[in-house]
């Protein structure tokens, strides 16, 4: 059984790019950041899975993009409605 690799933030854009995920996903869903934070790390690890691997290539996206994407795999996963 092969196991998924967990992505370790490897620089401060990585860093602030994960703050600002986290932070206006919180603002979408009209939750504060802890919950989002505890959603995307506790809840289901798409951090460490989706948005950190996915850096390159999401930071380049608009925000409403981003937030939405997010959403959707929140969704597919079982982690938000």
């Amino acid at each position: 059984m092969e196991t998924e690799r967990n992505h370790v933030i490897q620089n401060s854009d990585e860093l602030e790019f994960a703050i600002f995920c986290i932070e206006n996903i919180a603002l979408r869903l009209g939750i504060d950041a802890e919950k989002a934070y505890d959603a995307l790390t506790q809840d289901s690890d798409i951090l460490g899975r989706y948005i950190v691997p996915e850096y390159e290539i999401l930071h380049t996206q608009s925000k409403e993009y981003i937030i939405d994407d997010i959403l959707s795999v929140m969704r597919e996963e079982g982690v938000w409605e």
